[in-house]
């Protein structure tokens, strides 16, 4: 009899305090994990904006520098109106480009020459219900939540000396809202200089 008692004495569960800590932990892990979910989600939902801001800076510039190779503007007026040049200053809204073929200049205009796109910012066409793109049930995705500024500056020395007359330094931004309210922006930077 003896025996037997001192078998159930040892016999025994979780205590309550233990099964608090393992809540607890497990909690703790699961929380993290969501956390970690969502941060993806989001990054997820961003994707898309980031890579058109990538995309619309670097058209950019490289419309610059195919306008500058092909002759079709000079030095001189690559840089921003106020320096004698042809470039907004500024923040402007995505327009697409006037006859010049340039953005942020004056000439933009406020709808796209041809396409799914309707008056307004520039827009990226998206596949529609036939999941094809390039067909007639295209979908326009506007970009009025996008901006684009082009700023062209000398290259200067640390002392605010120009290095050289013949080389100046364009910055391309492109700023959006993200989903949560979030500013985002992508910069492009190149050196540009008068000779091809």
């Amino acid at each position: 009899m003896t025996n037997r008692s001192s078998r159930s004495s040892q016999q025994g569960g979780f205590s309550l305090i233990e099964v608090m800590v393992a809540i607890t932990l497990l909690s703790i892990g699961i929380l993290s994990l969501v956390a970690a979910f969502a941060s993806a989600v989001a990054s997820t939902q961003n994707a898309e904006e980031n890579l058109i801001a990538r995309q619309k800076a670097l058209e950019a510039m490289e419309s610059i520098f195919t306008a500058r190779n092909t002759q079709q503007i000079t030095f001189v007026a690559i840089n921003n109106i106020p320096n004698g040049g042809l470039f907004t200053s500024g923040s402007s809204p995505m327009w697409s480009a006037g006859p010049d073929g340039l953005v942020n200049t004056a000439d933009d205009i406020p709808f796209p020459v041809n396409g799914v796109c309707p008056a307004g910012p520039e827009c990226f066409p998206m596949p529609g219900p036939d999941g094809i793109l390039g067909t007639a049930d295209d979908i326009p995705m506007s970009l009025g939540n996008f901006s684009r500024s082009i700023l062209i500056a000398p290259v200067l020395e640390a002392d605010g000396v120009t290095i050289d007359p013949n080389l100046r330094q364009i910055t391309v931004t492109v700023t959006y809202q993200g989903g949560r309210g979030q500013q985002h922006s992508y910069s492009v930077q190149a050196l540009i200089s008068a000779f091809r």
